[in-house]
């Protein structure tokens, strides 16, 4: 039987201060194959993507053997995807127009929207916040809970949903069963306070193209084979099929629109509150030896810029908390060669939450997928 895909409008009364009190329907697709797992009940597992790429780009990928909720799916998970507002095919406020575009970037919406000239933004803020953020993923948990009948859903993040997931799960054990947190953003040191005023001065809108966003990936491939060459073709059509008016402007290839978003309460602190993450919610930290966007290096002076995956592990307070490296893999592990150990890495740990039998440690792992205890 086939796998079974379905779209979903999951209402919810907006906290971003651009559409506060509307209503609006979140995007999330549902996959499952009704043919695995002997057609018991199946175990909902919520992934989220990071800032810059919408979340069926990420982890629905239809091509070859990209796509991770498939992958998940023919093994018997209920899988769901959600993005958030200003993020793939969720509501977008303010984003459609080019004026609130980030001014330094307005030069590169030619030769389309046609007649567009610079402007200052006409909504003078950042667009999204952690408040909101966690908001809307509590909606699609509760929303989850409800359609599987299951008090605990299994949480799989990628980049910057750390800020969203971790700090959720802390406060929210009871919804909750783990987490898998692939390339975390991760401030040790970073504020646990929200600004003293929101919305945030700034604009709503970055932009990213095509050769950008490709050759910043590029910047962490060392390896023979870590990246085909024709994913830079079908990873920047999937996004653009979630963006259907930034597949409308600039160069013929279109740009990516990107949230600006203002976030705190995702740092040292929190990892390590009430003894949350690595108790009663299992920790899996994943992340690529040559991913230069998870850690630092030099240190930002910044602490708000100044990254690090093994501080995150440190952090947990919990004992059920494992990391793991992997070898030839960088921000984009996604699209890269070590994407199926990924995959299978994932599904492991979401039936046994072990890795090579231990629910504590630090390992790497090579692009066969063999495990070792990291030195």
């Amino acid at each position: 039987m086939a796998i079974v895909t379905t779209d979903h409008g999951v209402p919810h009364t907006s906290t971003v201060p651009a559409n506060k009190d509307e209503m609006v329907e979140l995007f999330v697709r549902e996959v499952r194959d009704p043919a695995a797992g002997g057609g018991g009940p199946r175990k909902p597992v919520l992934m989220l993507h990071g800032r810059s790429v919408p979340v069926l780009a990420g982890f629905d990928l239809r091509h070859a053997s990209y796509s991770w909720a498939e992958h998940l799916a023919r093994s018997g998970y209920d899988v769901f995807m959600m993005d958030l507002q200003g993020s793939g095919l969720s509501p977008r406020p303010t984003m459609n127009d080019p004026c609130n575009v980030n001014p330094a970037q307005q030069n590169l919406l030619t030769p389309r929207p046609p007649g567009f000239t610079p402007c200052t933004p006409r909504y003078p803020f950042q667009l999204t916040n952690s408040y909101s953020d966690r908001d809307e993923l509590h909606t699609v948990v509760d929303f989850i809970r409800k359609e599987c009948d299951v008090e605990k859903v299994a949480f799989i993040g990628w980049s910057a949903a750390a800020f969203t997931m971790g700090p959720y799960a802390v406060k929210n054990p009871d919804r909750v069963e783990s987490l898998f947190l692939l390339a975390p953003i991760f401030p040790p040191k970073g504020t646990s306070n929200p600004p003293s005023r929101l919305p945030r001065p700034g604009f709503p809108t970055f932009l990213g193209t095509k050769n950008g966003t490709w050759n910043g990936w590029g910047s962490e491939v060392h390896c023979e084979g870590q990246r085909e060459d024709e994913m830079k073709d079908v990873v920047w059509e999937a996004i653009m099929q979630s963006d259907p008016v930034g597949s409308t402007w600039g160069p013929p290839e279109g740009l990516n629109r990107i949230r600006n978003f203002v976030r705190w309460g995702w740092n040292e602190t929190t990892a390590a509150q009430g003894g949350v993450l690595g108790g009663s919610v299992p920790v899996l930290i994943v992340y690529g030896e040559y991913d230069r966007q998870v850690n630092t290096s030099p240190p930002n002076p910044d602490p708000e810029l100044n990254f690090s995956v093994p501080a995150l592990y440190e952090a947990v307070a919990g004992p059920h908390k494992l990391m793991v490296k992997l070898a030839c893999a960088g921000h984009s592990v996604v699209w890269e060669m070590q994407h199926r150990n990924v995959h299978n890495l994932s599904k492991h740990w979401l039936k046994h939450l072990k890795v090579d039998g231990k629910t504590q440690g630090v390992f790497d792992m090579n692009t066969d997928g063999d495990l070792s205890p990291a030195p």
